[in-house]
């Protein structure tokens, strides 16, 4: 079978629970790392699915790998293949398709919760809850593209999720934290993140992080099993 797809914007920013998921589950994968000079492929007929990670910069960045991550996805979906974007991932999914990313009401920095949308899609995604308690870090958002269903919103944030077909999922959040990724990020001593802290209800203190992290982290990781279940079933659909 042919590998999965997995494009990597920051060095420190790796794969972590997707990574442990795949692994586990027997799958193939292949990881591009724009900050260490990996060129992303030009073209995607050699991977079965595509996941887009996170970042620190922006989707509207002229960044050559951005634009270059974008025409990967479209290429994706118009093969009707699995993709999965990670926050800055789903922003680019959204962007590729015309959609506006901008400055999002307010940051999101930590565990926070959102409201999923009572649908089949949000419940066939996210499981039958009402509410779920994810992990952030941002401060742009996306808009909903056209044929785009909306899945999840938060006061901060109104698009959190949304779904492009069965097997095609933007988020604004991070399923894929692990407790490595979260101890690296929570001991973050960026100014720019201490004084949003102040600022905001809506970031939280590493401290704050850590502790809550205890319950929200492993209820996180049994929904991102969801979420990457139904993502590969796309690929067994494509056999």
């Amino acid at each position: 079978m042919k590998p999965v797809l997995i494009l990597q914007h920051l060095s420190f920013d790796g794969p972590a629970y997707l990574g442990t998921w795949l692994a586990r589950e027997g799958r193939h994968f292949e990881v591009f790392d724009s900050e260490r000079g990996h060129a992303y492929p030009e073209r995607i007929d050699a991977y079965c699915a595509l996941a887009v990670l996170g970042g620190e910069m922006s989707a509207n960045d002229p960044l050559p790998s951005l634009r270059r991550a974008e025409a990967l996805i479209l290429q994706a979906l118009d093969a009707d293949m699995p993709v999965l974007g990670h926050c800055l991932g789903g922003q680019l999914m959204a962007r590729a398709l015309g959609a506006r990313v901008s400055t999002s009401p307010a940051p999101e920095i930590g565990w926070q919760t959102m409201r999923l949308v009572d649908s089949p899609g949000a419940r066939a995604w996210f499981g039958d809850a009402d509410e779920r308690v994810v992990y952030h870090w941002h401060s742009e958002a996306f808009e909903l593209p056209a044929g785009a269903e909306l899945l999840a919103s938060s006061r901060a944030c109104p698009h959190q999720a949304f779904a492009l077909g069965e097997h095609q999922l933007a988020m604004q959040f991070h399923v894929e934290l692990d407790s490595s990724k979260l101890a690296e990020w929570a001991a973050s001593r960026d100014p720019k993140f201490l004084r949003q802290q102040r600022e905001h209800a809506t970031v939280q203190s590493g401290a704050a992080m850590l502790a809550q992290a205890q319950q929200a982290l492993p209820e996180q990781q049994r929904m991102a099993d969801r979420i990457y279940a139904r993502w590969w079933k796309g690929v067994e659909g494509m056999r």
